[in-house]
């Protein structure tokens, strides 16, 4: 048995915990384990006809991976790449045809299945988020053996209440946001706290929500920034050390306007985010006449170690992972799901989108946590 495993998207702390724990189990079983470095950037740029040493994939053994869980990050490297959709300027130049002229992006999954067979893979392990996981489940499609395992510190890919990254990104915002108070206090200001999260605001909320900030404003309810000015002015109000705090993802936009995004869209259609703090802001001191500390704290969120959530949950589904290529399973996606350990089929991952349960978790005429049901609710209330 060969068991290929890759990391692909944004890094978060655990990913090296998951990788070591599939590979200790692997070898306990006498399987092969082969990581591709730099997620499915490594599939598509093998050369299978090239006799030369490449370093698109390594043997992975105990040794290799004896010390990588003590480290955030991800020791195989990562990529936004999709060889379902290759720009023309990222075609490897062993694939490109002669003479042909590239004006649009390519499918090049026929050829990373090749690289599959010449690499006798008998199971591969993608570790991602949606992206890098419906790219997994196209292979499955395909024919390939595919067991998945999810991360995310957005943690929407659907199908799981938890993906590996999140507490950490939740622990790692809740530590920051209270760093940030001596400042705010000390200079009685306003604090606008961006935060990672495209589509799904679950990371400003639940950050809001543990870290007692004032107002929360997340990508599913657009916001009016007068509204929020008047309240947020009330809060500092009505708090003695005369300040304020409001955390916004960077995925928000207000009622008349439209998501900040800049760059080209990258082989997933998506176009890089952030700013949305800063303009925000922008037009609350010039409605308040207040100061504004603006603190954007981005990769910040996906640094450093995992906490010991995030290294149990790591753990665990990698475990999963072997336990189902022990069945012989194929297809399959482990999760979480109301606190319980779990398998679905990987397409379930592509049949809808997880964000926050608005009518459940928000005051949306607020602009705040509002947890309105605790019992039968998962851990983190996704």
């Amino acid at each position: 048995m060969r068991i290929g495993v890759l990391t692909g998207g944004g890094d978060v702390p655990g990913l090296n915990p998951a990788i070591k724990a599939l590979v200790n189990r692997g070898i306990d079983n006498g399987y092969e384990v082969i990581g591709f470095r730099q997620g499915w950037r490594g599939l598509l740029h093998y050369d299978i006809n090239s006799d030369e040493e490449q370093p698109w994939s390594m043997p992975l053994d105990r040794e290799t991976v004896r010390r990588i869980d003590r480290t955030g990050g991800t020791f195989l490297h990562t990529s936004r790449t999709n060889p379902g959709r290759v720009k023309p300027e990222d075609i490897p130049d062993f694939l490109r045809e002669e003479g042909k002229e590239y004006t649009e992006p390519q499918d090049f999954t026929a050829y990373v299945m090749k690289v599959i067979e010449k690499l006798k893979i008998d199971v591969l392990v993608p570790i991602g988020g949606d992206d890098t996981l419906g790219y997994g489940e196209r292979l499955a499609r395909e024919g390939v053996r595919v067991i998945a395992i999810p991360k995310t510190m957005d943690n929407d890919v659907y199908g799981t209440d938890y993906c590996i990254g999140f507490s950490t990104a939740v622990t790692r915002s809740v530590e920051f946001i209270h760093a940030l108070r001596t400042s705010t206090g000390s200079h009685e200001r306003i604090a606008v706290v961006e935060l990672f999260g495209r589509l799904s605001g679950e990371t400003s909320l639940i950050a809001a929500y543990l870290a007692g900030v004032d107002r929360a404003l997340i990508s599913e309810v657009p916001f009016d920034v007068d509204k929020l000015a008047d309240l947020i002015m009330q809060d500092k109000t009505n708090n003695p050390s005369n300040y304020a705090m409001v955390t916004i993802s960077e995925g928000a936009h207000p009622i008349d306007g439209q998501v900040i995004e800049t760059g080209e869209a990258d082989a997933f259609g998506h176009r890089k985010l952030g700013g949305i703090g800063q303009a925000l802001g922008d037009k609350l001191k010039e409605l308040t006449g207040q100061h504004i500390i603006y603190q954007q704290l981005g990769y910040l969120m996906r640094s450093g170690a995992p906490d010991s959530l995030d290294l149990m949950v790591a753990n665990n589904f990698a475990s999963m992972a072997m336990s189902l290529i022990e069945r012989g399973e194929s297809g399959r996606l482990v999760c979480l799901q109301r606190g319980v350990y779990s398998d679905v089929p990987i397409a379930t991952l592509m049949q809808g989108k997880k964000r926050v349960n608005v009518p459940e978790l928000y005051d949306v005429h607020n602009y705040r946590p509002k947890i309105r049901h605790i019992i039968g609710m998962p851990m983190f209330l996704t």
